[in-house]
């Protein structure tokens, strides 16, 4: 089944559910208006369709391979990464002076989302570019941006993120690599990383890894940790590639999905390259903030680990509407003198309208989301940026978390609505659901992205954030409520009480916090949970509005717009309802969660 870029939803979606008409009158971003917009993902959508799409099975089938720690990737990838890269889809949302497009996160976004809808392995590569490129924007030397950020635009060197080592997974305290300084300011890098997503490849002539290591007497725990910067080849003054440095590929490995994407075993010092003993390492601003640093990465790859889920979602979607579309089987149950293609069945329907609303809802919030970051960054008022600011982090790990266990539920009915078939190979369904089950994981699990929005996000400030954007759901509920329109009416009094149940999820997040932590974490998913459904809601709720306003021009195209209704309907009847059960669950704390003994399971 071919893919097909659903840029009407997207241009949609920018222009009167993310706010994109604000996000080009920014003093930055002129230029980057809705005909802009149109441009850059028309030609987004062709290279992705026709380039990197066609190669996501041939990757499943033939994933990328190690011998005498070389990798080569699947067949096709490095050419499709030198058009990728050759067409500045690298470099969208990255500053001009570097080489970069210099437009706005929100126009990058659906961009982000294309290349991960065609090839989930393909896409991981440019993803982790972003992220190191971010990073040294933030917090790298002006030496070291002019050395290394074109390059990694350009697509001739690409970028890691080495945080995760056997013995420290998601805890980063135990980190043991360790960065010796040298008498010329380097460092002499030693230790080994795990899961290292495009750790080796034949893509790029060079790979820039942002490593985290511990220097001598540095303090125990997160506060000890630095960030380098270390190059499979050794970087001279003029920029030009040196000798091997001494970074090497043990291992890649073999997994459930994502094959094509080599997740590398890391060596650093073993002295197997051209320099000597230990890797040769840069050091990323001060010593002992590394973390700090590496969450600038973190956070930019959450983000687009949720497109990721988004992306997937899509993808998984227009399989099984293909699917139902051409597969035959049984009579209409309202009666019929044949068998009728599946999608005439009601519960296929339903299974369909899920996909669809959870699909159209987390893009819409994560677009929502790319807007927050932009006017956060580039806005003209310095407490209007501070609040988009901390609207955008707390809506990161909704995005991340919720966007990404969403994707899980929408390729699992992919597979359903494919039947037996779906459990085939063959089909293809099934790779969609085998590669959405890594995104809950990487980039911080589920539980990590529920923590963070329970303690940082919604604890620490005593909810002021969350009741900001409330108070914004509460507007939307209100004017669907005032329309006209009976199903918009319908919508804002299911969005309204949805809100409600959130506000008294934060009030009581907010009140056992402190008293009870057990309590409050253990409530921490269904707290995201809650928060996605509603949110996701509130978007599709003003995605509504908007197309019932769109109704009234002449030239409108209704069926587009009374689909964007149908679906706002759908989630408020049949999604938004599971917000009140997750409320149900943080309002009993995590009692019987932590009720047994250990020695009981």
């Amino acid at each position: 089944m071919s893919f097909k870029a659903p840029t009407r939803d997207m241009l949609f979606t920018l222009e009167h559910v993310a706010g994109l008409p604000a996000i080009a009158a920014l003093p930055d971003f002129e230029d980057a208006g809705i005909d802009t917009a149109a441009a850059v993902l028309e030609e987004c959508a062709r290279l992705n369709e026709e380039v990197v799409a066609v190669l996501n099975r041939d990757g499943d089938l033939s994933p990328s391979t190690l011998a005498e720690g070389v990798v080569t990737t699947t067949a096709g990838f490095a050419q499709a990464f030198r058009q990728f890269c050759e067409g500045g889809w690298q470099g969208v949302q990255h500053p001009v002076e570097f080489g970069g497009q210099g437009l706005p996160k929100l126009i990058a976004t659906p961009c982000i989302e294309m290349v991960n809808s065609a090839n989930l392995s393909f896409a991981l590569c440019p993803l982790l570019t972003d992220g190191a490129i971010e990073a040294l924007l933030t917090a790298g030397s002006d030496e070291q941006r002019r050395r290394f950020i074109p390059n990694m635009i350009g697509g001739s060197w690409t970028g890691t993120m080495n945080l995760t080592e056997p013995q420290a997974g998601s805890d980063l305290s135990m980190v043991r690599s360790r960065a010796e300084p040298q008498a010329d300011g380097t460092y002499r890098i030693f230790g080994q990383k795990i899961f290292i997503t495009y750790g080796e490849h034949d893509m790029a002539e060079n790979i820039v890894h942002l490593v985290l290591a511990r220097t001598p007497g540095a303090p125990p725990g997160v506060k000890g940790i630095s960030l380098f910067i270390v190059p499979k080849y050794v970087i001279d003054a003029e920029g030009r590639l040196g000798p091997r440095n001494d970074v090497w590929c043990q291992s890649i490995e073999h997994k459930l999905g994502i094959k094509a994407s080599p997740t590398a075993v890391l060596i650093y010092g073993d002295d197997k390259g051209a320099v000597g003993p230990g890797a040769i390492g840069y050091l990323v601003g001060e010593e002992n903030r590394g973390l700090e640093y590496m969450f600038v990465m973190m956070n930019s790859a959450r983000f687009a680990v949720g497109m990721q889920g988004v992306a997937l979602a899509e993808r998984a979607y227009q399989h099984a509407v293909g699917h139902a579309r051409e597969r035959v089987q049984s009579r209409d149950v309202a009666g019929s003198s044949g068998p009728v293609a599946i999608i005439r069945h009601p519960d296929v329907r339903r299974m369909l309208m899920t996909m669809r609303a959870l699909t159209e809802g987390a893009r819409s919030l994560a677009y929502f989301a790319a807007a927050l970051s932009d006017l956060g960054h580039h806005g003209t008022d310095e407490a209007t940026r501070r609040r988009d600011s901390a609207a955008y982090e707390f809506l990161v790990p909704i995005v991340k978390g919720w966007s990404t266990e969403m994707s899980i539920e929408v390729a699992s009915l992919g597979v359903q609505v494919h039947g037996g078939m779906g459990f085939i190979e063959e089909t293809g369904a099934a790779q969609f659901y085998r590669d959405a089950r890594i995104l809950t994981i990487y980039e911080g699990t589920t539980a990590i992205q529920a923590n963070d929005l329970i303690g940082r996000k919604t604890a620490r400030d005593g909810g002021a954030v969350a009741r900001e954007i409330l108070a914004q759901v509460r507007e939307t509920a209100s004017a669907l409520a005032a329309d006209g329109d009976a199903r918009l009416g319908a919508i804002g009094v299911r969005l309204a009480r949805a809100a409600a149940g959130l506000e008294a999820s934060v009030d009581a997040i907010v009140a056992s916090f402190k008293a009870d932590t057990h309590a409050a974490y253990g409530a921490s998913v269904p707290y995201l949970s809650q928060a996605g459904l509603v949110l996701c809601g509130w978007q599709l709720g003003r995605a509504a509005l908007a197309a019932r306003a769109l109704l009234g021009d002449p030239v409108a195209d209704r069926g587009f717009l009374e689909a964007k209704i149908a679906t706002a309907q759908f989630f408020a009847e049949h999604l938004l309802p599971r917000a009140a059960a997750h409320g149900e669950a943080v309002a009993a704390g995590a009692g019987s969660t932590m009720a047994l003994d250990e020695s009981a399971f």
